[in-house]
């Protein structure tokens, strides 16, 4: 499958009239937030999402498909250490903030939630989920929340507590939450990766030491329970969790000793992707391209190049061959369709701006210069 980038193919200088800016000042991302931060809404116009230091970052394609976009708007929120970002099927968008009040007698650290309805609408109130820990030592030692939507639009959120297992607190219907849910496990590390099928199960990975822990429902909006350990260590926050099959799902991570970018389904041995060492989180998307089945990833290599392929979904194994797009980055990449169903990348440069490249109409995947919003 080729792919390519135009820009890496005629070097990175700056293309004319590519810079796109809004007036908003010093309004620059400082760090990718956890999850899938670039979602297509119902309307069929993408948002992108970052953390800065005075809150959420937003940018909002001005029209289905682009080229324009308006933002960064910012939506503050003090105290914010880290944010995750996940969208149900009803393509409403929620946000995950851990939050560190610095005090006298220590930090208080605290979970909080809020709602996006629509794209390029405001956002809700931040509402708190607490945390896990009543006592303020162990809740200091909260880990980074990850989060996950079922097929009835409820969120599930997970996160590593003060003594390495997992915790899950899930909204109800009507709005209300259930208390803290402690799920076990033992010696996690930060970085869980969730899915949620079609079917409306939900499972999660979360690393530990030397090997990863999964947890999956049954059935839709039934109990977790913790499947065999997988043997494979992965670094953490690389990993991402993609459906390709019906109710199946391959999870691919940075391998922990060498950095290689490797896929995994639940019951088979890893498959090396013969990348080079990713650094952060691997992105990954189902696309159709020329008429095949296949599955686009993208990952930020350790000099901070974005490195792309695509290979036949659930046919890593007949070889993936990656190519440098000419883009660098902080964080992990991201990737979405746009409304006409191209595969659009998503990065945050070095200066902190958004910057999205664009499938063009050559074949295989091949992607136009990207764009600085």
């Amino acid at each position: 499958m080729p792919v390519r980038s135009r820009r890496a193919a005629q070097g990175r200088a700056p293309i004319p009239g590519a810079d796109v800016h809004d007036g908003s000042g010093n309004r620059v991302a400082r760090a990718t937030a956890y999850g899938r931060w670039l979602v297509l809404g119902k309307d069929g116009r993408l948002s992108a999402y970052a953390l800065c230091d005075e809150g959420l970052l937003r940018w909002t394609e001005a029209r289905p498909g682009g080229p324009d976009w308006t933002g960064p708007d910012l939506f503050p929120v003090a105290n914010l250490t880290h944010l995750s970002v996940t969208q149900g099927s009803d393509c409403f968008v929620h946000f995950i903030g851990r939050r560190t009040v610095r005090k006298d007698d220590g930090p208080v650290v605290d979970l909080v939630h809020a709602t996006q309805f629509q794209s390029g609408r405001p956002v809700t109130a931040w509402h708190p989920l607490g945390n896990p820990h009543k006592d303020r030592e162990k809740a200091a030692r909260l880990g980074v929340p990850t989060a996950a939507v079922n097929a009835e639009g409820l969120l599930h959120v997970f996160v590593r507590n003060a003594d390495g297992r997992l915790a899950l607190r899930r909204e109800k219907t009507g709005g209300k939450w259930e208390g803290w849910q402690d799920l076990k496990g033992g010696r996690l590390q930060d970085g869980a990766v969730v899915a949620a099928t079609a079917s409306g199960r939900i499972e999660v990975l979360v690393p530990g030491q030397g090997q990863a822990m999964r947890w999956s429902q049954n059935e839709p909006d039934g109990a977790f329970t913790q499947d065999q350990d997988v043997p494979f260590a992965h670094a953490p926050g690389s990993a991402a969790a993609l459906e390709t099959a019906q109710d199946r799902v391959t999870y691919y991570w940075a391998d922990e000793a060498t950095g290689g970018v490797v896929a995994h389904r639940p019951g088979t041995w890893a498959i090396p992707l013969n990348s080079s060492p990713a650094n952060g989180a691997v992105a990954a998307l189902r696309a159709m391209l020329d008429g095949y089945d296949c599955t686009v990833l993208a990952h930020r290599d350790r000099e901070g190049q974005v490195m792309l392929t695509a290979c036949g979904t659930e046919n890593e194994g007949a070889g993936v061959w990656w190519s440098p797009t000419g883009e660098r980055c902080v964080g992990g990449p991201a990737l979405a369709y746009d409304a006409y169903g191209r595969v659009v990348l998503g990065l945050i440069g070095e200066d902190g701006a958004l910057r999205v490249a664009r499938q063009s109409r050559e074949p295989g995947l091949a992607l136009e210069h990207s764009v600085r919003i």
